[in-house]
């Protein structure tokens, strides 16, 4: 069964729809080696509509152009694509597919078909809150930038449950970006307040 891994960069309020003028300034070898290890070994990109349009629009040419970033925009070209989306014009860009039908089963399906060991989703925040809902996502990983953008979309909108995690990872960067890794989890308990009051300072003197 493949891990299906989501990678989002954020702002400290919660934006996740990534602007220049917030995040490039942060980004620096150690954000660097962190995407590197958030793609390595991935079998399958799953990735949006909005997210793939901007993949395509940009990874193609730096591959062509032989730059510093060729080696990473070749690694994309030639990694398999699962793009949900409803357009059925050709997506222009090698090793891509459409996702066929429902999302939910059409990503169950590809979790557990075989030789797929790791699915990446870059930023596709939409695809990201419906395998969240579903409980597909395996791991949340955030790059959480010392800014609040104070406009964008958040990665996580409105609903009746919740979702509790547990953090697997944590690591502070230089710049003040702290890289934070989480699983799916369960609360460690039912409590109301008057299960904590004696962890309330001064509740539990001897």
């Amino acid at each position: 069964m493949a891990t299906i891994v989501s990678t989002l960069f954020s702002a400290l309020d919660g934006v996740v729809e990534i602007d220049p003028a917030w995040h490039f300034p942060y980004f620096d070898e150690r954000m660097g080696a962190a995407v590197g290890e958030d793609y390595e070994g991935a079998d399958v990109l799953l990735l949006g509509r909005v997210t793939y349009d901007s993949f395509a629009g940009a990874w193609p040419d730096r591959e062509a152009a032989g730059g510093e970033d060729a080696g990473f925009a070749k690694t994309l070209g030639d990694t398999r694509k699962v793009v949900a989306t409803r357009g059925s014009h050709d997506l222009g860009w090698r090793n891509v597919e459409k996702v066929q039908g429902d999302l939910v089963e059409a990503v169950t399906a590809l979790k557990a078909e075989p030789g797929v060991g790791k699915v990446v989703i870059p930023g596709s925040v939409s695809v990201v809150r419906q395998l969240l809902a579903a409980g597909l996502v395996d791991e949340l990983r955030l790059l959480v930038h010392p800014v609040a953008a104070r406009k964008g979309e958040r990665l996580f909108d409105e609903g009746d449950a919740i979702y509790p995690l547990r953090l697997l990872s944590s690591d502070v960067f230089p710049t003040g970006v702290v890289r934070l890794v989480y699983a799916p989890a369960e609360l460690p308990a039912a409590a109301k307040y008057e299960d904590v009051t004696d962890k309330v300072p001064g509740g539990a003197e001897s």
